[in-house]
């Protein structure tokens, strides 16, 4: 009978000064022994490289549309083809083969980058928009794709997703800091930069990823959406039809093209109605508390924190704009962070985090309205903290489907989820584009004029 660590005395006893450092240690051996290390390299940089556009396009929305349009008009834009996609999309993606979305992930994304980046500042807004429309289509049907692509790899390559998704974030809002505010580079040659990121994803599924699950899987059993109670009774009864029976069907004349075609259709009708089902049943365990979370964190980010703002004296910035990147940056790393534990910590009960965040937009909005935060250090705890909220709530969601959901469920099931997360920053951009004007403008009447100061690049 073997042993465990703690009892074989590899790990030292409770209580011992390195007793808690070597228990992490072992949890995370034993987390990644079995891991297959092209899995989770591929899967991180689906993560990466599927969000960082999204980030990237956020934290340049002061300097696209400047201090007199909101930045909720951005995020729309962002956000809502997304949304859109990953509404309508899992009850047809799974026909198209996932190399081919790969692929065209990669053109219409860098497509839409260089849209933004080409068109000239002086131009109207409505092409920088048009641009980031077309890369927010490809990071949705991205997302609820490589979600769907978790299924054949097992939950190694949703914490990896998850983990890459969060660096999305960091190196999003990071490079964009580093290459407007530390290098000097204009907005324009940062963005054209970007543009050419997604290519990594073609080097990810084509190269590194290993094909054999996802083959096998299929093989095994082709994606389908799964059947409601009736087609099962149905299918049932067709596999236990007695050997004589199938040998007299196989004599009998065959149905005509017209009746095939529309036993195809009711078939397909069915199974449509059984997704909604199960995308109905998905809603208040699942769907509510990520709604939740993202409508409260998008609503700080684009329409509140644009109007947070301190006198520069008071701060490590020379310029107001400065303040939109680095609570960016701040935020995306509290994701990162977050998104990445899912292997060593689990939050089971979501909708808790979820309040926490709605209690962060109260005390920020609050803060915006009558200034009594007295530094600009304790916000940046605080967009910390809502980060590792938002993060911990989508990685953890999706690991609670894996675990609770049916197999033959699952993979439309993670896809299906994945609207609420969109849905949440629709909702959130709807509600900033009218806040932060009014948060401005009261700060103006009360002799706060800083959020006047900032102009497009």
């Amino acid at each position: 009978m073997s042993r465990s660590p703690a009892s074989s005395g590899l790990l030292p006893m409770p209580g011992s000064p390195s007793s808690s450092w070597a228990l992490y240690r072992a949890r995370f051996a034993s987390v990644f022994q079995n891991a297959d290390t092209s899995v989770l390299v591929a899967f991180w940089l689906f993560g990466l490289i599927n969000n960082v556009l999204y980030v990237i396009v956020l934290s340049a929305a002061q300097d696209l549309v400047g201090s007199d349009v909101p930045k909720g008009l951005v995020l729309l834009a962002d956000v809502l083809p997304s949304f859109l996609t990953k509404l309508t999309a899992p009850y047809f993606i799974h026909k198209a083969p996932y190399w081919l979305r790969t692929i065209s992930f990669v053109v219409t994304s860098s497509l839409g980058m260089f849209m933004i980046a080409l068109t000239p500042p002086d131009k109207s807004v409505g092409a920088k928009m048009a641009g980031v429309v077309l890369a927010s289509v490809s990071s949705g049907a991205g997302e609820l794709s490589f979600l769907g692509l978790t299924h054949y790899y097992g939950h190694m390559s949703l914490a990896a997703w998850g983990s890459g998704t969060g660096a999305a974030g960091l190196v999003g809002a990071g490079l964009y800091v580093l290459f407007t505010d530390w290098i000097g580079l204009t907005v324009r040659t940062s963005l054209l930069a970007s543009a050419f990121l997604p290519v990594i994803m073609l080097i990810s599924f084509f190269l590194i990823l290993p094909r054999g699950p996802l083959r096998e899987g299929k093989d095994a059993k082709e994606y389908r959406p799964v059947l409601d109670e009736e087609s099962r009774e149905d299918d049932d009864i067709e596999g236990d039809v007695p050997a004589v029976n199938a040998t007299s069907s196989l004599l009998s004349p065959r149905p005509s093209a017209a009746s095939t075609s529309a036993a195809r259709h009711g078939d397909a009708a069915s199974k449509f109605r059984t997704n909604v089902r199960r995308a109905k049943s998905l809603f208040f365990p699942y769907m509510l508390p990520l709604l939740l979370v993202y409508v409260a964190e998008y609503t700080i980010n684009q329409g509140v924190s644009p109007t947070l703002l301190f006198p520069l004296e008071s701060t490590p910035f020379k310029e107001f704009r400065d303040f939109y990147p680095m609570y960016g940056f701040l935020y995306q790393l509290g994701v990162f962070v977050s998104r990445s534990s899912i292997a060593f910590l689990r939050i089971r009960h979501l909708y808790f985090p979820s309040f926490l965040q709605v209690g962060n937009l109260v005390l920020l909005t609050l803060h915006a309205l009558l200034p009594f935060i007295p530094s600009v250090y304790i916000v940046f705890v605080i967009i910390f903290w809502e980060g590792l909220l938002g993060g911990a709530v989508y990685v953890n969601t999706f690991a609670e489907i894996m675990e609770n959901i049916p197999m033959s469920e699952r993979e439309f099931s993670l896809g299906a989820t994945s609207v609420s997360d969109s849905g949440g920053i629709c909702v959130a951009g709807f509600v900033s584009m009218a806040m932060e004007v009014r948060l401005c403008d009261w700060q103006v009447r009360h002799g706060r004029d800083w959020c006047r100061k900032i102009k497009a690049g």
